[in-house]
């Protein structure tokens, strides 16, 4: 049942806004705006007007199949005024936000937008307060934050850059066009891994590829060092981390296993 402040014209431009989210439309979403649009992201404690907008939407968009965005309620409204609630997760659910949107129209456009976002972390728990000064510094929304963990998954994936022994924060940030403490941010607070665990996860999910391919060797330290470790130590320890055994425990299962049943455990 509509409550008694419920428009329907607001209902339909909000309806029509959502809807060009979902769909992934840039173009559609600016087509939403009013000249004199007021974007309030209070996690950045920042206002965007309509020049900014493409940009900070084109960034905001959802990306790839590790971002699940979830609607939690109905869109309601009252007057010229109608909120949403959604649930982000980030990277397999590694991270949520819990957002909340009112948006005021006028003129048949939506005209301002107050946004509300709370980083929840299932392993390294943080103030809200603390969570929404670090984006703020960073100059990150919770969605951008959701396309930053897109980005650097996927050039790791195409690009590779871990097979590189001497692979270092300051190199990615330069290759994905994101500032070092962005790069931070996100595997510390959201992916609660350090870099170079991240790094030394994708050269075991590389090498254990590599082993569903082809005949085990009988010493597997060689594969360890072509998938760009550098120390062997780092490497048991790594290996250990992603798959639960050593290596030469690793090695006896796969030779009496068909080579087409042995799976690869996601390096994430």
């Amino acid at each position: 049942m509509d409550s008694p402040g419920f428009n329907d014209d607001t209902y339909q431009v909000v309806l029509r806004y959502h809807q060009a989210w979902q769909r992934r439309e840039l173009d559609a979403i600016l087509g939403c705006y009013h000249p004199d649009i007021e974007y309030h992201d209070h996690l950045q404690n920042r206002v965007f007007r309509r020049a900014e907008l493409r940009d900070y939407v084109q960034a905001a968009l959802p990306a790839g199949s590790n971002e699940r965005l979830e609607h939690v309620d109905r869109i309601r409204v009252d007057g010229d005024t109608a909120f949403i609630q959604y649930q982000l997760a980030l990277h397999g659910g590694r991270a949520l936000f819990c957002s909340s949107e009112a948006i005021r129209v006028r003129d048949g456009r939506v005209w301002r937008i107050h946004e509300y976002a709370t980083l929840q972390q299932p392993v390294q728990a943080a103030g809200s307060g603390d969570a929404r000064s670090a984006l703020a510094r960073l100059g990150l929304s919770a969605r951008q934050l959701s396309r930053l963990a897109a980005d650097l998954d996927s050039y790791f994936r195409q690009q590779q850059p871990f097979l590189d022994p001497d692979c270092n924060l300051q190199a990615v940030a330069a290759a994905t066009g994101y500032s070092r403490n962005q790069l931070s941010y996100l595997l510390n607070q959201v992916l609660c891994r350090r870099f170079y665990q991240y790094v030394n996860a994708a050269r075991v999910h590389y090498l254990l590829a590599q082993l569903a391919t082809q005949p085990p060797p009988a010493r597997i330290d060689a594969l360890a060092f072509a998938a760009g470790f550098n120390s062997l130590s780092a490497f048991y320890r790594a290996f250990r981390e992603q798959t639960g055994m050593t290596p030469a425990a690793y090695l006896r299962q796969i030779r009496c296993v068909p080579a087409a049943t042995t799976s690869v455990p996601p390096a994430g």
